[in-house]
This record gives C-alpha cells, structure tokens and sequence, in this order.
C-alpha cells in the first residue's frame, strides 16, 4: 500500500456524534489546520437521526411529516439525511498542500468510494452532471449510496462524504434526497454486501490514502 506523504490524522468515534457539536468541532479544527498548528483530519463518525439542509436547498426538498430535526448547514449541495448505520466522513484537507482545485478533491473523494466499493464487488459509478456515488440495482435503476458535500474556508475543506453502510432507508421518504427525485437511495446492506463500519473503514482508508497520496 502506498502511504500519503502528508500528515493525516484519522479519528472515529464509535458513538454518534450531534451534528451541530461536529459543525463546531470541524470550524475549530479547520481554523488551527490553516494556521498550521494542526495536522490534517479524516473524521469518521455517525449523527443521530437528522436532516441536515444545504446552501441550496429549499422548503420543496421536505415533502414528508416527520419527526426528525432539520439543521440548516453551510455545507454546499441540498438537503440530506443522516442517521445511526451511515459512515459520515469528515475530511479537513489544506488544498494549499494539494492542488487548489475543489472539483478535482471532489472527484477524488468519489473515486476513494468507487474503489472502496468494487472491493466489495459492487460497480458503484458516478452519474453526468450529479455529484455523488451510484449503484447500478437490481431493478436496472441507479440509486445512491453516498452523498458529498463540502465547504472550503481559505483553501481548507469541511464536511465531507456519506457512505450508507445500513441505515434506516424509510427516513429518506420525507425528504428529496439531494434534490434528485428520479433516483433513489439504497445501501450496502440493501445491496446484499454485509458489512461492519470496522471493515469499511479500513477499506476506505486504505483506498483514500492511495489515491489522495
């Protein structure tokens, strides 16, 4: 396996994490990142069940009655849920390091989950013009298994990446996931790939470590 050169601390957390104290956490780190007192972090976690609302959604994207809270955030992209079973993945990155280039660390972090997926056996893909990660079903429709969204602050990223392990998947019928409403949503659990967030995790760190090297 090839190593990054840079300084990447990883952190889980093995209980969720509210997502407003890990929106403040991100800021702090990101703060100290750019300053450079402190190293890069890949934060993986879960949040307890929330819709989280991005810097383009709408009221139109909510189409359910539900009991799940809504958090406006400042990531980019549209409303999303997560919940207790989804591998949320935080990556405070200096693009100041890399290439200064938002797409291009956007495409890779599609790429890390592709990878991570074909070693599971699944051809995960991504869709023209549409961010994210795709599984091809069963029923010959693409659904989506995992949601970007970043945010970037003096050239540092936030937020991040989903990756749905085994969710509650009924709790995406109250919103329009992402604002797509001809694709759906499925998980790798759905996709018949059982799986611990331990195993995939290692999976995914050996992949992003590859490619972001």
């Amino acid at each position: 396996m090839e190593i990054s050169k840079h300084n990447i601390n990883w952190i889980i957390d093995k209980s969720p994490v509210n997502y407003e104290i890990a929106v403040s956490r991100m800021k702090n780190i990101v703060k100290k990142i750019y300053l450079g007192s402190e190293n890069e972090i890949i934060w993986l976690l879960e949040h307890p069940e929330i819709y989280t609302a991005g810097t383009s959604s709408s009221k139109t994207d909510l189409i359910g009655n539900t009991n799940i809270p809504i958090y406006k955030t400042g990531r980019g992209g549209k409303i999303t849920y997560h919940g207790p079973g989804q591998r949320v993945i935080y990556t405070m990155i200096d693009l100041r390091k890399r290439k200064r280039d938002v797409k291009i660390f956007v495409n890779k972090l599609e790429e890390t989950v592709i990878n991570s997926l074909k070693e599971l056996n699944l051809n995960a893909v991504r869709l023209p013009g549409i961010v994210g990660v795709w599984i091809e079903s069963r029923e010959k429709k693409y659904k989506k298994i995992s949601a970007v969204g970043i945010r970037v602050s003096k050239w540092v990223t936030f937020h991040g990446i989903s990756v749905n392990i085994n969710p509650n998947l009924n709790n995406y019928s109250g919103i329009i996931p992402c604002g797509i409403k001809e694709h759906g949503i499925t998980s790798l659990k759905n996709e018949g790939i059982p799986i611990s967030m331990e195993e995939f995790d290692i999976i995914f760190k050996k992949n992003f470590l590859r490619i972001f090297k």
